[in-house]
């Protein structure tokens, strides 16, 4: 009695899943992967069927259905294959009794990136299903730069970087790790990949790190602002000044010269106003006290310039020791 029920159970047990209805399944979310690697193409037969007897084809659905592997009549079948994928493509022959029809990708390309179609024939049924591969590409090394500086007393840095795909997330970190607030990235795609920027503002010395990552690739860059800098933020002459050494142009040079002398405007304006007080009553000492304040004017404005012969204006001539200049042949 006891084996005839057991009998009776595995025989229904067996019918039942005979009547369950073969689907192929897969992946829902995309394979991500780097250039280089093997990646696995997920594809099985449910409930779990042998596909030995099937036909298994792989097809790449976003180029005109262009053949990526084919297997029919127990061996493969590849006279057609698309000529990118020569070489590159294999089944797991020992898992098609079990219904697995995954394809192995070998040496990923950029170009493999897109939509493959995995379809599994017999000669009363088929099935398919679509799996999405995106290939990561690592960009450029970010660079960052200090942009320029805030009305509000801080420093505008930017991180860029290049030739990414898919787009990296750019984050700005403090040293401890610690993610700070900055502004929306940019975001840029042309022939090389994505482009990305993202601006930060600063307000106190630190170190700050900006990193950008993809699901299997990291990379970061680093900037200290010291307490100097926000010191030159505070004191526009030294701008100036550092801009003539730089540049080494005769405006720039002037302009941070007007820089320096606009502190002694008013010290400058209240001695004179005493002189010509002075000059009412007495003209001998008002054209003593006219001359200290020319003595005066010629210390505030003193500085010692060198000039650059290399990028004056064609039209003037540089003394050889580069204190004086002269127009033309005058």
């Amino acid at each position: 009695m006891f084996l005839c029920v057991t009998l009776l159970t595995v025989l229904y047990n067996f019918m039942e899943s005979q009547s369950e209805p073969l689907q192929v399944v897969g992946p829902e979310a995309p394979l991500v992967a780097a250039v280089g690697e093997d990646l696995v193409l997920p594809c099985f037969i449910k409930p779990n069927t042998s596909a030995v007897d099937m036909t298994v084809e792989w097809l790449r659905v976003d180029e005109a259905a262009s053949l990526v592997h084919l297997y029919r009549d127990h061996e493969d079948k590849n006279e057609d294959q698309d000529q990118s994928y020569r070489g590159r493509t294999s089944l797991f022959k020992e898992e098609l009794h079990k219904g697995n029809a995954s394809l192995k990708l070998s040496a990923l390309q950029v170009s493999d990136e897109g939509e493959y179609k995995c379809l599994i024939e017999d000669k009363s049924w088929y099935d398919d299903i679509t799996v999405h591969v995106i290939v990561e590409v690592l960009g450029s090394h970010p660079v960052i730069r200090m942009e320029s500086y805030d009305n509000s007393g801080g420093i505008n840095l930017v991180c860029e970087s290049r030739g990414w795909n898919p787009e990296p997330e750019v984050l700005w970190l403090d040293r401890e790790g610690a993610t700070l607030p900055a502004e929306d990235t940019q975001i840029h795609r042309d022939t090389e990949g994505f482009s990305v920027k993202r601006r930060i503002t600063v307000y106190e010395s630190n170190r700050f790190y900006c990193r950008l990552q993809q699901k299997h690739h990291m990379m970061e860059a680093d900037i200290t602002i010291n307490s100097e800098v926000f010191g030159v933020c505070k004191w526009p002459v030294y701008i100036a000044v550092s801009a003539c050494l730089a540049v080494g142009l005769l405006v720039t040079c002037v302009f941070g010269l007007i820089l320096t002398a606009f502190g002694y405007k008013k010290e400058l304006q209240i001695y004179k106003q005493n002189a010509g007080l002075h000059e009412e009553k007495n003209l001998a000492a008002s054209e003593m006290e006219k001359q200290k304040a020319d003595l005066l004017k010629k210390r505030l404005f003193a500085v010692d310039v060198t000039l650059d012969p290399d990028t004056a204006h064609p039209e003037l001539t540089v003394s050889d020791d580069g204190k004086q200049v002269t127009h033309g042949d005058t």
